[in-house]
């Protein structure tokens, strides 16, 4: 049996930063429900996932911006390391994209089909 660990994101994009071979792209999942007054309240969480392949890193520079309705799927792993200011050992989780696609774009190709 094989064994994994997995996460899937559907968000709207709020950073792509580089640096040391990964683009890292912050995404906002909302979370958001209606209060007591009924009334909607948002309440989005931020998901920060790596890409490491180049190619995908490449395409997600040219066809992602800020806003954009994206969906990313990939591994989940928990890391450990020790801080080196005041030894104690740290935890984090990190996302790695193995699957990034961009519903935006999808949907701005099906508008200029429509309009044209």
């Amino acid at each position: 049996m094989k064994t994994f660990a997995k996460y899937e994101i559907v968000g709207r994009v709020g950073q792509l930063k580089e640096g040391n071979g990964v683009l890292r792209v912050t995404i906002a999942a909302e979370y958001g429900r209606k209060d007591n007054n009924g009334d909607f309240q948002s309440k989005p969480f931020w998901n920060e996932v790596n890409i490491w392949n180049e190619n995908v890193a490449k395409w997600a520079k040219e066809n992602v911006v800020p806003g954009d309705l994206v969906r990313s799927e990939g591994t989940i792993r928990q890391e450990q390391w020790e801080d080196p200011t005041t030894g104690e050992t740290r935890y984090g989780v990190s996302l790695s994209s193995e699957s990034f696609d961009n519903y935006s774009n999808a949907i701005r190709r099906q508008m200029a089909r429509q309009a044209g």
